[in-house]
C-alpha cells in the first residue's frame, strides 16, 4: 500500500478545492450548499379537535380585579383608586385562536479559510473529504437557534504566509521600521519651551513602543508562526422560523397577542406537516394550509427542514366594564398571564424623575 501524499509546504494551487466532489462551488469563494432531498414523507393529515372536549378558561371578578390592581401599581403615574374602588358592572369574553407554525431548518455554507499553523497535520488528499452535508455536527435541541463552524476533514494544507513571505514578521507600521518615532512633546526639535526636552533627552526621538524598538513586529496574519493552515470552513446555522396567525376578534383590544400564551388545543410536529383539516374556525385551517405551503416553498430550496411544529391556542380575552366616581370605564384582561390593557386609565398624573 502506498503512503499518503501531502501537498508541499508552499501550499496548494490557488483553488485546490475546485475539483473536490461536493465543493465545486469553491472556485467562486464558496457559498450556500443546496440541501439533500427530505428523508421522510409528509405527516398524515391532522384532524381538528373535538370542541366538546374543550374547557374554556373563565375569568372571575376577583381575578380581573387583582390583575387590574397589579397593572395600576406597575405604573408610577397611575393612581390606585380606580383599581381599588372601581365597581365591575359586566364582563364579556372575546376568546380568540392563535395558530403558530414553526419550521426548524439547517443551512450549510462553505468558504475557504486559513489560520496560523500551530502544528496541525496537513490531511489534504489523504482520503476523500466528506461532502458538505456529510460532515458530522452536533445539532442543538429542536426549534433552538444556533450557529457552529467546523473545519472540513481532509481539506487542510500548510503554506508559507503570504503577508510576511514566511518570515513571521512585518515592518512596524507605527515607526515605518525606523525603531524610533518623533517625540510627541517637542515634535522632533529636542527643545520644549526653549529648554532641553527631557522626554526624549533632547534627541527629538523616542523608542517605538509598538515594536519595542525592533523596527518589525509579529505578522498579524500568521501571528509570527511563518506558515498558515488552509482548509474549507463549514458554517452551519440552525434557525427556528416562526409565523403566527391570530383570528380577528371584535372586542376592541389593540395589542399584540403573539406575546402571550393561551390554552393549548392542538400541538403536533413532524419532519414535514400537512395542514390541519376540519378545525371549527375555518380561518385557522386556511392559515395552516397557507403557512405550511409558504414555509416549505420558502425554506426547502436553501435549507434542510429538520422538523415542523404547528400549535393552536385559545387566547382568553375578557372585556371588563366598571364604574368609578360615577363614570363608566373599561379594561381588558388577556392571555394566561392576565395582562391588562387600559388605554384611558382615569387617574393619571405627570411624574418627574430626577
Amino acid at each position: 500500500m502506498s503512503s499518503a501524499v501531502y501537498p508541499p509546504l508552499t501550499g496548494p494551487a490557488a483553488n485546490p478545492f475546485g475539483n473536490m466532489p461536493g465543493y465545486e462551488g469553491m472556485a467562486g469563494g464558496g457559498g450556500f450548499m443546496p440541501p439533500p432531498m427530505p428523508l421522510e414523507p409528509l405527516a398524515p393529515p391532522q384532524n381538528g379537535p373535538n370542541p366538546d372536549q374543550w374547557t374554556i378558561p373563565t375569568l372571575s371578578e376577583d381575578m380581573a380585579r387583582e390583575a387590574f390592581k397589579s397593572f395600576a401599581s406597575s405604573h408610577c403615574c397611575y393612581g390606585e383608586s380606580p383599581a381599588e374602588d372601581g365597581v365591575i358592572t359586566s364582563m364579556e369574553p372575546f376568546n380568540t385562536y392563535r395558530y403558530r407554525l414553526e419550521t426548524f431548518t439547517e443551512t450549510r455554507k462553505t468558504e475557504p479559510a486559513e489560520k496560523p499553523h500551530e502544528g496541525e497535520v496537513a490531511d489534504f488528499y489523504t482520503q476523500p473529504a466528506p461532502r458538505p452535508w456529510e460532515v458530522q455536527v452536533n445539532p442543538p435541541s429542536l426549534f433552538t437557534n444556533h450557529k457552529e463552524e467546523v473545519r472540513v476533514p481532509f481539506t487542510s494544507s500548510v503554506k508559507d504566509c503570504g503577508s510576511c513571505h514566511g518570515t513571521g514578521t512585518t515592518e512596524c507600521n507605527d515607526c515605518n521600521g525606523e525603531k524610533h518615532k518623533e517625540c510627541h512633546v517637542c515634535h522632533g526639535s529636542g527643545e520644549y519651551n526653549n529648554e532641553r526636552c527631557t522626554t526624549c533627552n533632547a534627541s527629538g526621538k523616542r523608542r517605538c513602543s509598538t515594536c519595542d524598538a525592533r523596527g518589525r513586529k509579529d505578522c498579524e496574519t500568521c501571528k509570527g508562526r511563518k506558515r498558515l493552515l488552509t482548509y474549507i470552513n463549514l458554517k452551519v446555522e440552525w434557525t427556528n422560523n416562526v409565523d403566527d396567525h391570530v383570528v380577528q376578534q371584535n372586542s376592541g383590544l389593540m395589542v399584540d397577542l403573539k406575546k402571550v400564551s393561551g390554552k393549548e388545543l392542538i400541538k403536533n410536529n413532524h419532519n414535514l406537516l400537512y395542514p390541519l383539516i376540519g378545525f371549527p374556525d375555518p380561518s385557522i385551517a386556511e392559515a395552516s394550509e397557507r403557512l405550511i405551503k409558504d414555509h416549505q416553498t420558502k425554506y426547502a430550496q436553501t435549507a434542510r427542514i429538520l422538523q415542523q411544529r404547528q400549535t393552536v391556542e385559545l387566547i382568553p380575552i375578557t372585556k371588563v366594564n366598571y364604574k368609578w366616581k360615577g363614570d363608566s370605564h373599561l379594561y381588558f384582561v388577556y392571555g394566561n398571564e392576565h395582562k391588562v390593557s387600559a388605554d384611558n386609565y382615569p387617574a393619571t398624573c405627570c411624574c418627574v424623575i430626577l
